[in-house]
């Protein structure tokens, strides 16, 4: 499919891999229509997305030098290379690539200019003569609560500012992020101050929130759809985990993945394994090795690989999260609820436990429990602690073949899993957006 009027538009991600994906997945859709992309990104990050890049000739990468700031190590450039505590200090080296980015815009003259933490590029857009877009990878419920928090907007039956205040709390949002800015100034200003926002998410999820957001802040509000990839990934899985995912039967085994960023420490890693041997069934575990250990074998509970030899696979590195959640013998997913996550999981055939850590993560799986019964969260003791007992009764409930309330989600998971995975309605969503693109550059 062709534009017959082509745009140009630039893409500044956060600098997380968990953003750039997205951004890169947008970027692919609209190179499909005959766009112009302009990516930029640290300069280390281009060789690990190129293979990602499936219009070469119309997406072009820019890559900017990630400043060293002091509190950071040096050569830091993502927040992969750093444990989240530190994310603050990346953010202010993130503040600091602005003449750079203002060099290279000023040079390619985009039409937009696609940013999420980047706060500064709207008055670089009134300078420069482009239209600045705040796109969020998050689901339109998050971003309607930290930018236009409103105590009576409800997920299902509950009143998720009132939840979300009372289980964890919500200052990370006024913690500092950047240098002499809060977490919420700087998501709140780059929306104040926009020409339009743009969330990855659907309107037949989330209509409340994203007419919401349009209202208070009086400024259009584009949607991208899911943007879940189609196709069938081109690699195959590691020999080792398709060898081990084979053994067993469809729709059997556990697969757990919290993301890089969800680092445990050892006595709630080891708790979440004994959760795992506890439920009886064969499990996948894709964790990261806890902060307080030195070695993935340190980390283990005392006799537990001898325990559950073949039936279970501690896997400490990266692991292709959505290749696993469609191999046949994969019935089950524990996540910590992250924004991709959440899109993967839906479009997978897998049923849903989530574990999530924090506020943003806990804002989706209320809206995958509350609002749309897809999925079941696992109990927290009062102090934040997930027993191994309450994990597997949540494995355990959710994939047993006698439980209405199991049944219920599966029938509800499938209804959206077929919505999601319309290729139809997909392509309406992006090619919506594009003319959404056009009518915005038309007006002054």
């Amino acid at each position: 499919m062709k534009s017959s009027s082509g745009l140009h538009i630039a893409m500044y991600p956060w600098l997380a891999f968990g953003h750039f994906i997205p951004y890169l997945h947008l970027s692919n859709k609209l190179a499909e229509r005959g766009h112009k992309i302009s990516f930029l990104l640290p300069k280390g990050v281009e060789p690990k997305l190129a293979k990602l890049n499936r219009f070469p000739n119309l997406i072009h990468f820019f890559p900017l030098t990630i400043p060293h700031v002091e509190g950071l190590p040096h050569g830091v450039e993502t927040l992969s290379d750093i444990p989240i505590s530190l994310q603050t200090h990346l953010c202010t080296a993130f503040d600091q690539t602005r003449d750079q980015v203002q060099a290279i815009l000023a040079t390619i003259m985009p039409d937009f200019v696609l940013f999420d933490f980047a706060f500064w590029v709207p008055s670089l857009g009134r300078e420069l003569g482009f239209k600045s877009i705040r796109y969020s990878i998050v689901c339109a419920a998050l971003l309607s609560l930290v930018i236009v928090p409103c105590k009576e907007m409800m997920i299902g039956s509950v009143k998720y500012v009132e939840k979300v205040r009372a289980e964890f709390s919500i200052k990370p949002v006024a913690d500092q992020f950047g240098s002499g800015v809060s977490f919420y100034e700087r998501l709140h200003t780059g929306a104040k101050e926009c020409d339009a926002l743009a969330i990855r998410t659907c309107y037949e999820i989330e209509a409340r929130f994203t007419d919401h957001i349009a209202q208070h802040l009086a400024k259009p509000v584009l949607l991208t759809g899911p943007l879940l990839l189609l196709e069938k990934a081109e690699a195959p899985l590691d020999e080792k985990c398709e060898k081990w995912l084979n053994k067993f039967q469809p729709g059997s085994v556990v697969f757990c993945a919290f993301g890089s960023q969800h680092i445990l420490q050892k006595n709630q890693f080891q708790e979440l394994l004994l959760g795992f041997e506890l439920c009886g069934m064969p499990f996948l575990a894709a964790l990261s090795q806890p902060s307080d250990c030195f070695t993935m074998e340190e980390a283990m509970p005392d006799g537990f690989e001898e325990r559950v030899q073949e039936r279970g696979l501690v896997h400490g590195g990266w692991v292709p999260q959505e290749q696993i959640l469609n191999h046949p013998s994969v019935g089950c997913f524990v996540s910590h609820g992250g924004s991709s996550s959440m899109w993967e999981a839906m479009a997978s055939n897998c049923q849903i436990v989530l574990v999530p850590p924090k506020f943003d993560h806990v804002v989706h799986t209320m809206l995958m429990v509350e609002e749309l019964k897809v999925a079941v969260e696992v109990k927290r003791q009062e102090n934040g602690w997930i027993s191994k007992a309450s994990l597997s009764n949540a494995i355990v409930s959710a994939m047993s073949a006698d439980s209405e309330m199991a049944m219920a989600m599966k029938r509800n998971h499938a209804r959206w899993r077929k919505f999601l995975l319309d290729k139809d309605m997909q392509e309406t969503y992006v090619d919506t957006f594009v003319k959404n693109l056009h009518d915005l550059l038309q007006k002054i």
